[in-house]
């Protein structure tokens, strides 16, 4: 919904003119080298399009390399890091690369963080928060990109492995808001940390080398499911049923250890293999399963999608398509009059609970932190430096999907190609559980987008009363600071594989840089 603020001359010409006319008269006038009509900037600075009718952010690029470019780097960053613990790590790595250190580590020190200074705080390996110091005191406010790096998953239960009828399985308990039918007959993999008695934390990773093999949930077969089949979509899979296949093989028992015995069985071979194989090559026993978070997640890396080339095919694409460009705006940002930050977090798809999700204190004990470190900290100070900031909830939208268009307002409606989907509320029938943005803070958001040349569209997530969701908008904006969801649109949302469209992630980036830097 941009429009050219300088020029409201064009708003009421008719699409054939502004598409046609307008674009290659400031085409010819820069080939030429000739003054552009009214100093307007020549194509593609100039937005010659009806005020109310996004156009395809495709067509700005001539060139679209740096939009494959970075598309790709978001590919192979999504494909390797699927989890909220691989996401933080990756982020940290890279801070750590590009001159950020810790907190703690600057408190060490004793350093006096100044403009230009770099820190990040991180808990429990599942949340980051990065600054880079602004010119202006703290407690002028910051300008926030927020998203979170959880996603929709399988997670495997504390007591999970058992035989059945010679198969090995794991009991799960899905997280997140899932359909659970979509679950079933993938190829799985297993991502997480197993935490040991004697301190040692193993990683985990099972089911992406092209070399061993990956896990599923199977599915009962179309010849025998008549009484399935009338179940409603959310019974037709029920939640305990999520039992993933791990293995069929039977451990052989030595001849020595079969005379010893009454019947020269163990009672589980077939998980007692299993077992067998964990501890062979992680060192885990059956009892480290108490102490584990292991998530099963699709396996296998995100796609190209579209005959050209054009979407990204990934999962947990909600929201890593928003903290990836998230990250790259604050990276190597110059310096600003304002702090800049670009906070991660956890549990955003359970309702942003616990100690690494958005309710808790850690967002605001770290600002306490940096404050401190730039002097002149007080309680009162920090609480002015939350109310002054300004924030992007970077968080995905609902993309409009033509097979199922009745769930959505069209003229209201986030589209594929058409850049950032601001969000001015969520929530669910009356804006219910919303963070409603307010009407000024939008129209600078609208300002900062068009002078960035980041295509962007305003947008509801479906129509009313139709269902609803929610983001960590609403939390930060209890601290009193301005927030809006924006993010980039996504179909099959929540669904083991999603898809975005790759000019949307980059348009994303570039209006999360500006906004960085401009607001």
């Amino acid at each position: 919904m941009a429009v050219l603020q300088r020029n409201k001359i064009f708003i009421n010409f008719n699409k054939f003119f502004s598409t046609f006319f307008v674009e290659n008269l400031w085409k010819l006038c820069g080939f030429f080298g000739l003054a552009t009509p009214f100093g307007i900037p020549t194509v593609p600075r100039l937005r010659y399009y009806n005020c109310m009718e996004n156009t395809n952010a495709w067509l700005k690029y001539d060139n679209p390399k740096p939009v494959m470019d970075f598309a790709e780097d978001y590919r192979k960053f999504i494909s390797q890091n699927k989890i909220e613990r691989e996401c933080a790590a990756f982020f940290i790595e890279r801070a750590r690369e590009d001159g950020y250190i810790s907190i703690e580590e600057a408190k060490k020190a004793k350093k006096k963080l100044k403009a230009g200074d770099k820190v990040y705080a991180s808990a429990m390996g599942k949340i980051v928060a990065f600054f880079q110091i602004g010119k202006k005191p703290l407690e002028a406010g910051m300008n926030i990109l927020g998203a979170h790096i959880d996603s929709p998953r399988l997670d495997i239960k504390q007591n999970p492995l058992y035989e059945d009828n010679g198969l090995a399985l794991l009991d799960t308990h899905y997280y997140g808001g899932i359909k659970k039918y979509q679950w079933v007959t993938l190829p799985l993999a297993l991502h997480g940390v197993v935490a040991k008695k004697d301190g040692t934390v193993v990683k985990v990773v099972i089911g992406e080398d092209e070399s061993e093999g990956v896990l599923g949930v199977s599915d009962l077969l179309i010849h025998l499911s008549a009484d399935q089949l009338e179940k409603k979509g959310n019974k037709i899979v029920e939640g305990e049923a999520l039992n993933i296949l791990v293995g069929s093989i039977p451990l052989k028992v030595p001849a020595s250890a079969k005379a010893a015995s009454k019947d020269g069985q163990k009672k589980n071979p077939v998980k007692e293999n299993i077992l067998k194989i964990l501890k062979k090559k992680y060192g885990i026993d059956e009892a480290d399963f108490l102490s584990a978070e292991l998530e099963a997640v699709p396996a296998g890396a995100a796609k190209n999608y579209g005959l050209d080339n054009s979407m990204i095919m990934a999962y947990g694409q909600d929201d890593k398509v928003c903290a990836y460009p998230s990250w790259r705006a604050i990276q190597g940002l110059p310096k600003t009059d304002r702090t800049a930050v670009c906070l991660l977090v956890d549990k955003e798809e359970i309702g942003s609970v616990g100690a690494t999700g958005m309710h808790s204190r850690f967002f605001e004990n770290a600002v306490a932190e940096v404050y401190d470190l730039c002097g002149g900290y007080s309680e009162l100070s920090l609480r002015r430096a939350l109310a002054n900031s300004n924030m992007l909830s970077s968080d995905v939208s609902a993309a409009f999907d033509p097979n199922y268009p009745d769930v959505m307002d069209k003229k209201n409606a986030c589209f594929f190609c058409k850049g950032i989907a601001l969000n001015k509320f969520t929530g669910s029938r009356g804006k219910s559980g919303s963070n409603d943005s307010n009407a000024e803070f939008v129209a600078k958001v609208r300002k900062i987008f068009d002078d960035a040349d980041a295509s962007f569209q305003l947008c509801e997530l479906g129509k009313v009363d139709q269902g609803g969701g929610g983001t960590i908008a609403y939390i930060m904006a209890n601290y009193g600071m301005n927030v809006i969801d924006s993010g980039v649109g996504v179909l099959n949302m929540h669904a083991p594989w999603e898809i975005t469209s790759k000019v949307d992630i980059y348009e994303s980036f570039k209006g999360y840089r500006a906004f960085l830097i401009n607001a």
